[in-house]
C-alpha cells in the first residue's frame, strides 16, 4: 500500500481513536508529526495528511476537539498550478481550544491559549490569549483565487477594506 494512503488511514484513525494522551499522540507520531511529551489530542483533530513532518507540537500542549492544522496549501494539482508547504511550529504549553484552523508558517509561542473558533493566519506571540472578538469583511477580491491564477496573484489583487471605528 502507498505511503499516501497508509497514512490518510492513520489520519482517520487518529481522529476517532481513545485516549488524547496516549492512542491518539502515538498515531500522529507514526504518521511523521513531531509531538512533543504529555501532549493532549482531542477527537476529530486534523493535522496535514499531506505534509505531517512539517507540523511540530511541543511539550505539555492540548489541541481541542475538531482543530485543522494544515502545513500545505495546493491550488489544484500542484505540478499544475502550484502551492507551498511551510512548517507549522507549536511551542510548549499551548493550549488550543475546540474548532480552531491553524494556517500553513504558523508559529505559536510558548504558553499561549488559542481561543476556541479562531483561524490562525500569523504567528501568536509567547503567552498570549489569541482570538477575534468579531469576523467581518478584510479585502475585495480583484483576482480569484482558482485554477489560472498563482496564489501570489490573488494575494496581490486583494484590495483591503478599512473598518471605521465607532
Amino acid at each position: 500500500m502507498p505511503v499516501k494512503a497508509v497514512n490518510r488511514i492513520m489520519q482517520m484513525l487518529s481522529s476517532v481513536a481513545p485516549g488524547g494522551y496516549t492512542i491518539r499522540p502515538r498515531l500522529h507520531a507514526l504518521r511523521g508529526v513531531h509531538i512533543g511529551k504529555d501532549v493532549w489530542i482531542g477527537q476529530y483533530v486534523y493535522i496535514d495528511e499531506n505534509h505531517p513532518d512539517a507540523v511540530k507540537i511541543g511539550d505539555n500542549c492540548a489541541i481541542n476537539i475538531r482543530t485543522s492544522i494544515y502545513a500545505h496549501m495546493y491550488f489544484g494539482p500542484p505540478k499544475k498550478i502550484g502551492g507551498f508547504v511551510k512548517e507549522v511550529v507549536i511551542e510548549n504549553n499551548v493550549f488550543i481550544g475546540p474548532h480552531c484552523l491553524i494556517l500553513p508558517g504558523v508559529h505559536i509561542g510558548e504558553g499561549a491559549v488559542i481561543k476556541g473558533g479562531t483561524v490562525v493566519s500569523r504567528n501568536v506571540p509567547p503567552y498570549t490569549l489569541w482570538g477575534m472578538p468579531d469576523a467581518g469583511p478584510l479585502a475585495k477580491i480583484t483576482v480569484p483565487l482558482k485554477p489560472g491564477h498563482t496564489y501570489q496573484e490573488f494575494v496581490r489583487g486583494l484590495r483591503p477594506i478599512r473598518k471605521h471605528r465607532k
